[in-house]
């Protein structure tokens, strides 16, 4: 089965093509992009049209490859040892499994969900090397080998934090999410709201792009944020009018703060609107 993308999830021709490389030469999918382009939501639409299961890890920046493998709580059977509980007898019962591990070990297969690995310190891929690899790895406390039985689809997301080590790279197929053009962006929108006027859409995306046009912008509005702009716009019945001009220079986009994160960026484009409206008298 190909993916081709799914009634909620707009993909475009060049990430298909990635998703079905990666899958047939059975090896991870590192997604970049922008943070709002679709990059985790990605593994969840492979996971729907390949009907496998999704097993989601989402990296902090305390996250340490063993955890991806298992866990040995040796603290716990200490404290078991020391109440005189039988658990302690079998060192399995103190050996958590990790996502890697739900992976592999999935009758059927599955899809492995590696969310932002740049989080992680920059040994963390290194340490996923051969288990990445092979698909399996070993376990020391009880002796046993963890193996694939079928390989999962692996997609790795990373937002660009930090650079990724070249050997690394080497074992994945790259695919850059870039950010939608309008007419990629009428189609998911669409998908969202199937009933939206257009003379909406259209003026919305306008003031949309212009403010992602705005230089010095710290944070440009991303695909998720329009989504959420476009439902407050539609709730709060907001005619297209009010977005007719388009030039966020002149006008401060209603209900702006779903689309701009932090003050910096307020403060510019009104002051941008208070000298435009000066400019006009």
């Amino acid at each position: 089965m190909k993916f081709t993308g799914t009634k909620t999830y707009v993909a475009t021709e060049d990430l298909a093509v990635a998703v079905n490389a990666a899958v047939t030469l059975q090896r991870p999918l590192l997604v970049k992009g922008e943070p709002g382009t679709g990059k985790t939501v990605l593994a969840q639409e492979v996971a729907d049209s390949l009907g496998l299961p999704l097993i989601p890890w989402h990296i902090k920046s305390t996250t340490k490859a063993q955890h991806g493998l298992y866990e040995y709580d040796a603290v716990s059977r200490l404290r078991d040892s020391q109440l005189g509980d039988e658990r302690v007898h079998d060192i399995r019962n103190y050996i958590k499994r990790g996502r890697m591990w739900d992976a592999f070990t999935h009758e059927g297969g599955a899809v492995l969900l590696i969310d932002e690995i740049d989080k992680a310190d920059i040994e963390f891929p290194n340490d996923l090397l051969l288990e990445l690899d092979r698909m399996e790895f070993h376990v020391h406390e009880t002796g046993e080998t963890v193996r694939a039985v079928t390989r999962p689809v692996v997609i790795i997301t990373s937002n660009n934090e930090k650079e990724l080590p070249d050997a690394f790279l080497r074992r994945c197929f790259f695919h850059y999410i870039k950010f939608p053009d309008p007419e990629t962006m009428q189609e998911i929108i669409a998908v969202h709201f199937p009933d939206i006027k257009a003379n909406l859409v259209r003026d919305a995306l306008a003031m949309f792009y212009n403010v992602r046009e705005v230089p010095g912008l710290k944070k440009k509005p991303s695909t998720s944020e329009l989504l959420d702009w476009i439902k407050l716009l539609m709730a709060d019945d907001i005619s297209p009018e009010a977005l007719r001009s388009g030039d966020v220079k002149q006008v401060l986009p209603p209900l702006h703060g779903a689309l701009l994160k932090n003050e910096q960026d307020v403060h510019m484009l009104q002051r941008l609107a208070f000298v435009a409206k000066r400019e006009r008298r």
